[in-house]
């Protein structure tokens, strides 16, 4: 009995062995040191009076957020420098030019300390006014330096109180610095002048609003900006898509953007030469409360409509943004003049707004294209979707393999012993 365990453990140590000598072949462990510099996000608070309000699965809007800043300061990423300011925290008075001044840095931004940033969240008490305009503008100098990604996450559950200080207008002069920083704001009340002055804000500088009235989607949402945070940037080129592809504009390898009217499509044309691919991807997103089951779909269609290949992409209201691509290779030619072929990309969507929303400007777009060298080889597992992950394939095959020859060897060894009884 003891030699068979003996026996097992060893099949399992080779197995082992194997499986990490082919999935971990030498020089496989990145040893690159990331220079990227530091991404910045600073969540700024609405704690004025109303966020006492108790109309949030039953619970007050300033437990919800209380509640979604820790789970977010759980999660955020060791790279992401953090800081929280807030806006009508202190001042529990009635007058108004001493009320709009009421902002303050509750947490400093910088490499992020979970227990001290939660205890100083959990001080804080609904208490003045709303200064919005005044809190983003001291929060753009609170992310000021760097060359890393900076963001704001307003959120807010009512208009802005100390007029005539326009937040939007205050928005619209962070974007004009050219300093790179996106506001994204959450309203936790889904009236029309709350909606209007936040979607207004996250507009002027690139950035989303999101309506949340449940606990469970202002955590998500504010964890899903934080972690946007600390995507590598590239900047993208605003480009116009038109109804039919024989006047859309002709894209090269690169990032662009684009609006997208409601369940309607945008046409965009691309070469592709023989012996190259075509590699596209899109991703639509939601920036204001739209009805759920939603879906994108991308074409890859010849200029006469014939469709070569699509990609689709669905969603049931549980995400902001839905994406799909697809991919393209142009058989090579014995023709070494033969002309490159005019692929139109068709984007279209099946979105509608929810009741009450405005459905101008279109929805934001954003479409990938990379057009390299198609694969030349058949070693190259890359043509078919996987990438340099070969390593695993070959783990995969060798593995079962050798413990196929094994298990047989090791039941031929039982059979014996068990007659030899």
């Amino acid at each position: 009995m003891i030699t068979r365990q003996r026996l097992a453990a060893g099949i399992c140590a080779l197995l082992a062995t194997l499986s990490a000598g082919v999935a971990f072949p030498a020089g496989a462990v990145a040893d690159e040191t990331d220079s990227t510099a530091s991404p910045k996000v600073e969540l700024v608070l609405d704690v004025s009076g109303s966020m006492s309000a108790k109309d949030i699965d039953g619970g007050s809007r300033m437990a919800a957020a209380k509640q979604a800043f820790n789970e977010v300061l759980d999660a955020t990423p060791e790279e992401v420098q953090l800081g929280i300011r807030t806006l009508g925290a202190n001042y529990h008075g009635n007058d108004r030019k001493t009320g709009c001044k009421d902002t303050a840095q509750l947490y400093p931004v910088g490499t992020l300390n979970r227990t001290e940033a939660k205890a100083a969240v959990a001080t804080l008490q609904p208490t003045g006014w709303t200064p919005i305009g005044p809190a983003l503008l001291k929060a753009a100098d609170d992310l000021n330096g760097g060359d890393g990604t900076r963001r704001i996450v307003l959120i807010s559950d009512g208009e802005d109180t100390c007029q005539p200080l326009d937040p939007c207008e205050v928005a619209r002069e962070i974007a004009a610095k050219g300093i790179g920083l996106t506001i994204d704001t959450l309203g936790l009340v889904p009236d029309a002048k709350t909606r209007d002055q936040l979607s207004c804000i996250a507009d002027a500088t690139g950035g989303t609003y999101t309506s949340v009235q449940h606990k469970e989607e202002l955590s998500d949402r504010v964890g899903q900006l934080v972690d946007r945070a600390a995507d590598p940037v590239v900047t993208p080129v605003a480009t116009e898509g038109t109804a039919q592809c024989s006047s859309a504009p002709t894209l090269k390898s690169g990032l662009y953007t684009d609006r997208e009217e409601f369940g309607k499509q945008r046409f965009y044309r691309v070469d592709v030469s023989p012996g190259q691919e075509l590699r596209a991807s899109v991703s639509v997103g939601a920036d204001r409360e739209v009805n759920p089951d939603y879906g994108v779909l991308l074409r890859a269609v010849t200029v006469h409509g014939r469709e070569i290949v699509r990609g689709e992409g669905t969603g049931n209201g549980r995400t902001d943004v839905i994406s799909t691509g697809l991919r393209y290779p142009k058989a090579e030619s014995d023709d070494d003049n033969a002309p490159a072929e005019t692929v139109c990309l068709q984007v279209t969507n099946s979105f509608s707004a929810a009741s009450g929303v405005k459905t101008t400007p279109g929805l934001p777009l954003e479409l990938t294209v990379d057009v390299v060298d198609a694969p030349s080889s058949s070693s190259d597992v890359a043509s078919f979707g996987l990438g340099r992950g070969w390593w695993l394939l070959g783990a995969l095959v060798l593995t079962g393999f050798v413990a196929g020859l094994l298990w047989g060897w090791l039941s031929r060894w039982r059979l014996a012993v068990w007659r030899t009884n």
